[in-house]
């Protein structure tokens, strides 16, 4: 498999949580701290989400990562790179042979959209079974729950992952808006569900070339094992 230098970054498109009208959508720090890592390690990348179109920022993302001193505010004023948002191309009209890896962000919107999109559970299977690079971040993690591989098997049964958990979800007083756990649900896939020490602490998880980081401050851990897996390539 020739090297393309290019990494597909999938959102979410939901602005809203279905039980309670809150917003939420992409977390922004998810995209921008994993691409400025990817970036300097010489990868292009290219933003898909499942509807296609534009995607809705999490309005809590902002005040945390662009307003805080988590180096999301030079990305958000940037102009250029924010239209990118704008008009994403629908996750089934993705060329495979264009990318070496996958990273799918978070944010609490993508719980209930990626879980919902054949189109993204195929690309993630097909992704993995070609021997590319499959990885997410957060609640991203929630696009794994119903990828299938070809011997009828949960990519995620008997893998090392790690993803958002439910203390987090506490923590962050969104237990009683979320449809589900994602910590539980990769556990019921028989997931080798893991999490760090303490809640919002930096962890990623590898099992091979599939990798996954636990929280929003992980994107920038998970970018940098990502390069480092494609470049041992």
């Amino acid at each position: 498999m020739p090297a393309t230098k290019k990494i597909l970054v999938v959102v979410t498109n939901v602005d809203e949580y279905e039980k309670t009208g809150m917003r939420t959508g992409l977390w922004l720090g998810e995209l921008t701290h994993f691409w400025d890592v990817a970036e300097r390690g010489g990868y292009a990348m290219d933003i898909a989400s499942p509807s296609g179109g534009k995607v809705p920022i999490d309005p809590e993302s902002l005040s945390h990562e662009v307003l805080g001193e988590l180096g999301t505010g030079k990305r958000y004023a940037d102009r250029e790179y924010m239209d990118l948002l704008d008009d994403t191309k629908k996750v089934s009209e993705v060329n495979l042979d264009d990318y070496d890896a996958i990273y799918l962000t978070g944010g609490h919107g993508v719980m209930f959209d990626f879980p919902q999109s054949q189109d993204l559970e195929d690309l993630m299977a097909r992704f993995y079974e070609t021997g590319r690079v499959v990885s997410t971040v957060c609640h991203g993690a929630t696009g794994l729950l119903n990828v299938v591989l070809s011997d009828g098997q949960p990519l995620v049964r008997g893998k090392r992952v790690t993803g958002f958990s439910w203390p987090e979800e506490e923590l962050a007083a969104r237990a009683d808006a979320v449809p589900y756990s994602l910590q539980e649900e990769l556990t019921k896939l028989g997931a080798d569900y893991r999490t760090a020490a303490r809640p919002f602490d930096t962890y990623v998880v590898e099992d091979e070339r599939l990798i996954t980081g636990q929280n929003p401050g992980s994107a920038k851990a998970v970018a940098e094992a990502v390069v480092h897996r494609l470049e041992a390539a």
